[in-house]
């Protein structure tokens, strides 16, 4: 019988390559199927997809940055932070499923989007939403997947019931003990 311990151990890492395989995936795609600002439109020019390489961070924030502090900023400080959130996934065992998956999203884009940087000195970016009142940069599924997993955790943190409330909620008369 395989140890729990175990099986955690390869669901963690089938969620990171299967995270980490799809954002490659759709930067492959891009990259050999588009040209740079190729633009094709869908859903009435609401969606569009676009190649851009993006040689900073998070909206280009970084793209002009130069020398030792390009290089801290743009690769080891992500590194860092990418190594502590597999370090956190993979030795703290009493987290939650809903932290648990948010952190390996936001671990798995980041090790997209440092791969990129590694490997081709950019990162592939090319969707675009537009809803008129809701507009975004362009940004890839790395980005999805970093967004998606800091929603979940503000959002749990958000209605996650203190001890005392849920003790409260517990109570008939909703008085404490």
């Amino acid at each position: 019988m395989k140890s729990p311990r175990l099986v955690r151990t390869l669901v963690i890492i089938l969620l990171l390559v299967v995270n980490i395989g799809c954002d490659q995936g759709t930067k492959a795609i891009i990259r050999h199927k588009f040209e740079y600002y190729d633009v094709v439109s869908y859903l009435h020019n609401h969606l569009t997809i676009t190649r851009v390489e993006n040689p900073g961070a998070f909206l280009g924030m970084g793209d002009t940055l130069q020398g030792p502090m390009r290089n801290v900023l743009l690769n080891i400080l992500p590194l860092l932070a990418v190594l502590f959130g597999l370090y956190y996934i993979f030795t703290k065992t009493n987290l939650n499923r809903t932290t648990l998956v948010a952190v390996i999203l936001i671990v798995g884009g980041g090790i997209g989007n440092i791969y990129d940087r590694i490997m081709h000195g950019t990162v592939t970016d090319f969707l675009h939403i537009n809803f008129v009142i809701f507009q975004t940069g362009i940004f890839n599924v790395a980005d999805m997947s970093i967004m998606a997993g800091t929603f979940m955790i503000l959002l749990h943190a958000w209605f996650k019931k203190k001890p005392e409330e849920k003790l409260k909620a517990e109570t008939p008369s909703g008085e404490q003990i």
